[in-house]
């Protein structure tokens, strides 16, 4: 019962960061995974991607209602990382658990790191498809190497590179993590790594449930403090997975 109640607690806490940040949020399943539910870093970049693949599919089709996804311009970027986030789903699955936990601690740190940087202005319109291109192969491989969305490294590449305002961004992807998502967890399919559905599915609908609230939320409070608040406990987490890796 109690590890129930740790996979509901924390389904709802990242899904209400999820709700109420439009990103990001998903990045905090693989250390709840390991440290409160005891899955090994294997299993818990795995149960991720089946976590985030459901959740994003299920806000995408809320977004796409409100016509704030961009459909050619999502399906393109993340056509971009789908063989990378296959390649990298095969590579994560064949590594020691430290070079992963390690691996996941600088990413977090790093996304940690971009939420606190002033909000950019609009871009001009302009688009860059090298650039995109190049952009949408680093999600992918990110997706399928740390099992995390990556809406922290989306959404500004949407913005900035494909000229996209930024609640078409959000919208859009959402459909590039779905699709990114999917191509990591056929390629670790047949991988021999043990997933708990016991926990994993209600993790999922917790997340789902506190992604609505997480919405609502947002309305009350300021965006910009939300993003601060998720920061600075992505850094601390960050830094207890290098202290527990390298102590």
């Amino acid at each position: 019962m109690t590890t129930l109640i740790l996979a509901l607690v924390a389904g709802g806490v990242i899904g209400l960061a999820l709700g109420g940040l439009g990103g990001g949020g998903s990045v905090l399943a693989v250390p709840a995974l390991i440290y409160l539910l005891h899955f090994t870093p294997a299993e818990a970049t795995t149960a991720s991607l089946v976590i985030v693949t459901v959740t994003s599919a299920t806000a995408l089709n809320a977004h796409a209602r409100d016509g704030h996804v961009v459909w050619r311009t999502g399906l393109l970027f993340a056509a971009a990382g789908i063989v990378p986030a296959m390649i990298a789903g095969m590579i994560s699955s064949h590594l020691p658990e430290m070079v992963l936990t390690s691996a996941f601690a600088v990413i977090a740190a790093l996304a940690a790191l971009r939420m606190l940087r002033p909000a950019r202005t609009e871009p001009s319109g302009q688009v860059r498809l090298g650039r995109a291109g190049v952009a949408g192969a680093g999600l992918g491989a990110v997706t399928g190497f740390l099992g995390v969305g990556g809406g922290f490294l989306a959404v500004p590449a949407l913005v900035s590179v494909l000229g996209l305002t930024m609640r078409r961004a959000v919208g859009t992807s959402l459909l590039v993590i779905t699709i990114n998502s999917l191509a990591a967890l056929a390629a670790r399919t047949g991988s021999g790594t043990h997933l708990d559905w016991a926990v994993i599915a209600p993790f999922t609908g917790a997340a789902i449930l506190g992604a609505w609230d997480g919405k609502r939320l947002a309305h009350r409070i300021n965006g910009g403090t939300l993003q601060r608040i998720f920061a600075y406990v992505l850094l601390a987490v960050a830094a207890f997975m290098l202290v527990d890796v390298l102590v």
